[in-house]
């Protein structure tokens, strides 16, 4: 007997009200771009039938797509309105850089895994989105040629917030990203409000950590 192709619509839908709105993502564009982006295109093909499960998943090279509630986290933080320009650090799948190119008016994302920055630029293609630059270089030094930015995603674990990326925000930019503690990454947002920089804790969260020189060391040197 045939197995029934999953209806990913209806596992799209029903993500983004038990596992976002109910946990408090209340941003309605971020809701409405995580309804619109296929998730299931994100995943390794023998994933798809769990490409909405409330948790991350393996995409290869150790590396992992974000469970849909961090991804729309990162995106609300960011408070993005459509008229920004965002540089995301940890490309990955892409699956969040088509969400954000949805939020904003441009996204430059960083991978430094060739394979899967090559990847990801392919399939933003196949979905037509246009506004998104997936570029191979280490993130932890953001992308000076291009800043400021409005807003920065970064999507692995940081000692610290870094330097190079505080230095690209533009007045009044936000900067998202997981700082590694002894007992958990902290999902944390930082403005820059009158030259002050501002820093909260959206909540603890678990990523692989950020490769590079304003990162952590890489184990395989």
């Amino acid at each position: 007997m045939a197995h029934a192709e999953p209806d990913f619509a209806a596992d799209r839908a029903r993500m983004v009200e038990r596992q976002l709105r109910r946990r408090g993502v209340s941003d309605e564009r971020v809701l409405r771009a995580m309804t619109e982006v296929p998730r299931e295109r994100f995943v390794p093909t023998k994933l798809r039938g769990r490409a909405y499960d409330d948790g991350a998943l393996p995409i290869g090279r150790e590396q992992t797509i974000s469970q849909p509630w961090v991804v729309a986290a990162i995106c609300q933080a960011l408070r993005l309105e459509g008229r920004e320009t965002v540089l995301e650090i940890g490309t990955g799948s892409g699956y969040s850089t088509a969400v954000i190119a949805l939020l904003a008016a441009e996204v430059i994302s960083l991978e430094r895994i060739a394979e899967l920055g090559d990847a990801a630029r392919e399939r933003l293609e196949q979905l037509g989105v246009d506004n998104a630059e997936v570029i191979v270089a280490d993130g932890s030094k953001g992308h000076p040629a291009r800043a400021p930015y409005d807003a920065i995603a970064v999507h692995a674990a940081t000692p610290e917030a870094p330097h190079s990326l505080i230095s690209e925000l533009a007045p009044n930019g936000r900067l998202v990203v997981p700082i590694a503690t002894a007992t958990a990454d902290l999902l944390t947002a930082f403005s820059r409000v009158d030259g002050e920089l501002t820093q909260e804790t959206i909540g603890p969260c678990r990523f692989v950590p950020l490769i590079g020189a304003e990162g952590f060391a890489d184990p395989s040197q």
